[in-house]
């Protein structure tokens, strides 16, 4: 979330397998992308950098994709056209329209347009009630990666009244449930957000294929807390 490349490093350091800019929500413009990319570089060789994209267009995507990440993650799709065009957005012709200009990504992934269309990841945001009602058609969609569950979104979508209502709560479980098992079914991964290390370890074990922990502000806001509390003083 936050423009601070320095911090970004230190997160890479941890030994988590990705660390997500957050394009859309984070505090970060096109430079913030490209110094917090840097920085999971210089964190870690095994750490890989993936970018929420502002949205699922074609500027976005391959700015995000030139400065070197090794995927992406589209938020708002509601779809199977809009799987489509995020697909043909990260990858070259003949399969896509990005455009070749790989400013640092030539140094990661390709330069050769093959070798960077099989190694980019592309992955679809279900967020919206109508995600959801598609999940399937759009993990189907030929060349997409996998699926992204944002939790907050998608609990709005189905009417809560905030994020975490409980009064959803059994409607939410059995949606989180299913999308795991059309992702199953399609043979796509597929990837939620959650607020904890105790929440992701749930997620894994209901059979999704990764989870994001958090996000920086929550650790900087968690990590300050637990030290005031410790001092017996608040």
């Amino acid at each position: 979330m936050l423009d601070a490349p320095a911090a970004t490093e230190r997160i890479a350091r941890v030994g988590y397998d990705y660390v997500v800019l957050d394009a859309q929500h984070g505090l970060l413009d096109t430079r913030g992308v490209l110094d917090g990319l840097l920085a999971i570089d210089a964190g870690s060789a095994q750490t890989v950098g993936l970018v929420r994209t502002e949205a699922n267009n074609e500027t976005p995507i391959g700015r995000a994709l030139d400065a070197g990440a090794a995927g992406v993650i589209v938020p708002l799709i509601d779809t199977s056209e809009d799987a489509a065009k995020a697909v043909r957005a990260a990858r070259y012709p003949p399969v896509g329209i990005r455009s070749y200009g790989p400013a640092r990504s030539a140094l990661r992934i390709g330069p050769r347009p093959a070798e960077a269309n099989a190694a980019t990841v592309v992955l679809a945001m279900i967020e919206t009630r109508q995600g959801l009602e598609n999940v399937a058609a759009i993990c189907a969609t030929p060349g997409l990666d996998g699926i992204y569950v944002g939790p907050s979104d998608l609990c709005l979508a189905i009417g809560g009244k905030f994020p975490g209502d409980p009064d959803v709560q059994e409607t939410f479980d059995a949606a989180i449930a299913l999308i795991a098992k059309i992702a199953a079914e399609a043979g796509v991964a597929a990837g939620i957000h959650t607020q904890s290390g105790e929440a992701a370890r749930a997620r894994l074990a209901e059979g999704y294929t990764f989870a994001t922990v958090a996000s920086d502000l929550d650790h900087l806001q968690a990590a300050a807390a637990a030290h005031l509390t410790a001092t017996g003083l608040r």
